[in-house]
């Protein structure tokens, strides 16, 4: 391989885990007013399960066309060369950033072009691979933030408490200053509770109906929406991240309906953070009030047991894959 190219991981056709190989593409060249990353590290999300798989083709198909495609969003590393157009501020060469790609996927590689404004600066004295587990969190900020407006005091309930975006929800709602419920896995409920929550329950006991009500609803998983809204109080908000992709039509336009109608309104939303949202999930790490969680590590060359790894399930945290 020279140095015009660069290892990735790709797949040439929709299907399982072991669609997925790593093979040789042209590394990129930064642009005016883009930097060049060498990744350290990436995360498997649930969003890229369904795109290798082709069960969202509508959307796979707009973010990236043709085949073979690629895999990866967010991505921690290096900053090794800048592009034609120095004025533009952003890192200097030498800094560690992390960041996530906007609307095309690509982290899954050894080097990244990108623009200042996908990434920040990196928490000072976190691991580049641990820090891997965390952009993801920058969704739950925007839902708990910005979206539902959380405030202290309020009763928090987060579906999906132990995933990727779970596990910084838990933490941010309890920085917040919100009484926190989790729904997760038996085995991960310690956790869960080490982690902020005030409550835990094993979903797969669980009904909606056992349990109370809150003022604020944060759906990861994507299913029964309608049943985890009636537990909303008159002001209630409820956010979701996810849809139920084996009734896709139906689960977006229930959301798409509780958007407009009824007090306790549905926000839905599809996180693309910005630098402003990335540097302040830095600042929320520097202080302590979030911590990165690590299921497994993988290497760049098992990328498929890494996808296969997240569909499993039970998963505590976030699957890396090391790539520097």
């Amino acid at each position: 391989m020279n140095a015009t190219q660069m290892r990735a991981a790709l797949f040439d056709r929709y299907g399982p885990p072991d669609v997925l190989y790593v093979g040789t593409v042209p590394k990129p060249v930064p642009g005016p007013g883009e930097v060049l990353v060498r990744v350290h590290a990436t995360s498997v999300n649930g969003g890229e399960l369904h795109g290798r798989a082709g069960k969202v083709r509508p959307v796979t198909g707009l973010m990236q066309r043709g085949f073979p495609k690629r895999m990866g969003l967010d991505f921690t590393g290096e900053v090794v060369a800048l592009g034609p157009d120095p004025a533009v501020p952003g890192p200097r060469v030498g800094e560690r950033v992390w960041g996530v790609l906007n609307r095309t996927f690509g982290s899954v590689a050894e080097y990244l072009a990108v623009r200042p404004r996908n990434l920040s600066l990196a928490p000072a004295d976190l691991d580049l691979v641990e820090a891997a587990a965390l952009p993801v969190g920058t969704t739950a900020i925007t839902a708990l933030r910005d979206k539902a407006r959380l405030r202290p005091g309020e009763r928090l309930l987060v579906r999906g408490g132990s995933g990727g975006v779970g596990v910084v929800a838990v933490q941010l709602g309890r920085a917040l200053g919100a009484h926190v419920t989790a729904l997760a896995g038996a085995r991960n409920l310690d956790l869960v509770r080490d982690l902020g929550a005030h409550e835990a329950y094993d979903y797969a006991t669980t009904r909606p109906a056992d349990l109370p009500r809150f003022d604020v609803v944060l759906d990861t998983v994507g299913t029964e929406h309608a049943a985890y809204r009636r537990l909303l109080t008159p002001s209630g908000r409820m956010v979701a991240i996810a849809f139920d992709v084996n009734r896709a039509a139906a689960s977006l336009s229930y959301v798409a309906a509780s958007t407009v109608h009824g007090r306790r309104r549905v926000r839905f939303f599809s996180g693309r953070p910005t630098h402003r949202l990335l540097a302040d999930l830095t600042r929320y790490v520097e202080t302590g009030a979030i911590r990165p969680v690590v299921d497994t590590v993988f290497p760049l060359g098992d990328i498929a047991k890494a996808h296969r790894a997240l569909e499993a399930g039970g998963v505590r945290g976030k699957i890396i894959v090391r790539v520097a």
